[in-house]
């Protein structure tokens, strides 16, 4: 089979065009999905729906995240490209399902959204994971990340200028067009050689999944990665609805705080990329968390100062950003011989506990404002610290880098 690299650690630096495309096709995946919690106001009217309506939606769509599952072993057998196109196919008929205006439109539209930016994302991640070693990984797969924040610091401004001209339909068209030029770079562009780490899986003779399971170390990991997603959306989703109701914040402001969000996740994620793997991945997951905790320290103290709730919320953005990012790479390395795998697992578990940070944040920012949301988001931060320290104890190795 030509192509083939020489092993993981000797392909890392032959990747980086590759990376730099599957980026800007993530960027355009994650723009569609984050941009929607931000702009509840605008698409409250556009569906006849309520806050914690939409907020119910975007929670439910979250379980298509679930079908990672079957996308495991597919990924541990070098099928990372047939994901990627396939998801970025979604993409695109998503845009086009939520133009029928309805809010059951928007409900199947944002289930379809999520099935193509998980599949894509895991993808991506075992891509990456299979063919770079672990004391590089978290640079890598930081860079990957800084996709996340590239839909705020570019993306959300775009659409922010977009509803302005033409009403909520501009993003979705805008966004679908941009998911059909971004599947044909990769399918036209992302190389056919496969890594050492899994020719011989592809030998005939080898069964077709992996047979490597999955530890009780590997499953704290993944949920302490889980609640950290958890705490992370379950204030994202209504950041929008919050800037609106207690500082009155217009379509346009909402645009160029996510700018200033942006800018902060990228910032994040490239301090993930450049520090994790020098300082522990581990150590640095848990400084993430410590420093969300007192991001939402700063949001419940912030009452009507809009300067306050933004540093709040900011701080708050770059402590998940940069604990969510790091942890990625420990969930890779949690079970070596089924890296694949793993990251689908773990996104499965990831999705359960988005879903139901979402529809839960949905609902006590109803009843008790942010203030509610923010009890719910720092007890999933500290269930995430319990569980990462507790899989230090039980696997050194992975603590110690």
């Amino acid at each position: 089979m030509s192509g083939r690299s020489t092993g993981p650690a000797d392909a890392t630096p032959a990747i980086g065009p590759t990376l730099t495309r599957l980026v800007g096709a993530k960027t355009v995946a994650n723009t569609a999905l984050r941009w929607l919690p931000l702009f509840l106001p605008t698409l409250e009217p556009a569906f006849s729906a309520t806050t914690t309506q939409l907020t119910t939606v975007l929670g439910a769509g979250e379980l298509a995240g679930l079908s990672t599952v079957a996308s495991g072993s597919r990924l541990d057998r070098a099928r990372e490209r047939l994901v990627l196109l396939v998801s970025l196919g979604l993409l695109t008929a998503s845009a086009l399902i939520a133009l029928i205006g309805t809010l059951t439109s928007f409900a199947v539209s944002f289930f379809v959204l999520v099935l193509a930016v998980s599949n894509y994302t895991v993808a991506g991640q075992t891509w990456i994971s299979h063919r770079v070693g672990y004391g590089q990984r978290a640079r890598m797969l930081g860079l990957y990340e800084t996709s996340w924040a590239l839909a705020l610091l570019v993306g959300a401004p775009i659409v922010a200028v977009l509803i302005n001209l033409f009403g909520w339909r501009g993003p979705f068209v805008v966004l679908g067009g941009a998911s059909a030029v971004a599947t044909f770079v990769i399918a036209s562009s992302l190389p056919r050689w496969v890594p050492d780490v899994v020719i011989e899986e592809l030998d005939p003779a080898v069964p077709t999944v992996r047979r490597a399971a999955i530890t009780p170390t590997a499953w704290l990991v993944m949920v302490g990665s889980a609640t950290t997603a958890m705490a992370g959306l379950g204030v994202f989703v209504v950041s929008g609805s919050w800037l609106d109701d207690a500082f009155g914040v217009p379509t346009g402001g909402i645009g160029a705080v996510a700018v200033a969000f942006g800018a902060v996740e990228l910032v994040s994620s490239l301090t993930s990329a450049g520090l994790a793997d020098r300082v522990g991945k581990l150590r640095s997951t848990l400084a993430g968390l410590v420093l969300l905790l007192a991001g939402l320290a700063i949001m419940v103290s912030a009452d009507a100062r809009l300067v306050v709730g933004v540093v709040g919320i900011l701080t708050f953005l770059l402590g998940f950003e940069f604990a969510f990012v790091t942890s990625l790479s420990l969930v890779s390395e949690s079970v070596p011989d089924a890296r694949g795998t793993t990251l689908a697992v773990s996104n499965a578990v990831g999705t359960i506990a988005r879903a139901a940070g979402a529809v839960s944040s949905g609902w006590l920012y109803g009843v008790h404002g942010i203030a509610g949301t923010a009890t719910l988001a720092a007890i999933c931060a500290l269930a995430a610290i319990g569980c990462l320290v507790l899989s230090r104890r039980r696997t050194p190795r992975l603590a110690a880098s």
